[in-house]
């Protein structure tokens, strides 16, 4: 396992959660297909729950919220920033949209819920003692994560602007694709930025690590899942994908052995 003592630098993705209309139900069904355990729960903050693997947090889960509408059920993404507030400002100035203002989430960091302008939701986290993902390069932790917009171009250009992002763009013919990086980043990448397919929202897409695919596949439809995806070699790994109890997505992947 490889543990990380450090946050993830400014504009890159740092955390994962979902709220989930059975919190029992999403937490065995994870806990099957991933490992996880649960640590948090407490009514102060809501039943937030950390998702851990040998006892490093690698996702966030939370039931909902009494006397609120029922969210999307569907995997967040948070990129990390230094000032919530000045972020979220960034985020309009850029043309993006706010679904949910800065706000503190006690000692643990402050959060704000934004869509870009094409009409991928996104989250923002400024940590203050959570630091976010504490684990990677493990199943079980989230391997890749990747912003589908409906506007390639002008999905570029407000992540750059907003996140100072650069990129490496991967397109080929129809397919249009970029490996970003955020300033500081020192892996191979940051996220990736796509072209949603035809007939699709934009979405950001979540991709979680895992020791063997198939086995991961056949867990997924033991436990009550979906997949929608069956496993496919590629040169990034074995990857598949499925949705969990609620309806959201998300995919599976075995990072190639060399």
């Amino acid at each position: 396992m490889t543990a990380r003592s450090t946050r993830r630098p400014v504009g890159a993705p740092g955390w994962i959660d979902i709220s989930v209309t059975d919190p029992d139900r999403s937490k065995a069904f994870y806990r099957e297909v991933l490992g996880w355990d649960y640590t948090g729960g407490q009514e102060e903050f809501g039943g937030y729950l950390n998702a851990t693997v040998d006892g490093l947090a690698v996702a966030g889960m939370a039931p909902p919220m009494e006397g609120m509408p029922e969210p999307p059920h569907e995997w967040t993404v948070y990129l990390v920033v230094a000032d919530a507030e000045a972020a979220s400002r960034a985020v309009t100035d850029a043309g993006g949209t706010t679904l949910m203002s800065p706000v503190s989430v006690g000692p643990f960091g402050t959060m704000a819920l934004h869509a870009d302008p094409t009409g991928a939701g996104f989250g923002l986290w400024q940590p203050g003692s959570h630091q976010g993902f504490e684990a990677y390069d493990v199943p079980g932790a989230v391997a890749w994560t990747e912003a589908m917009v409906g506007d390639f171009d002008r999905g570029r250009r407000f992540y750059a602007d907003v996140f100072g992002w650069t990129y490496e763009d991967l397109s080929e013919g129809d397919m249009r694709y970029a490996v970003a990086r955020a300033p500081g980043e020192d892996r191979s990448g940051t996220a990736g930025l796509g072209l949603v397919g035809a007939g699709e929202g934009p979405y950001w897409s979540v991709v979680l690590q895992v020791a063997d695919t198939d086995e991961a596949v056949a867990r997924v439809r033991d436990a009550g899942g979906r997949v929608t995806t069956e496993p496919f070699d590629s040169e990034h790994g074995r990857i598949a994908e499925a949705t969990g109890p609620d309806g959201e997505r998300f995919a599976l992947m075995r990072p190639p052995t060399a």
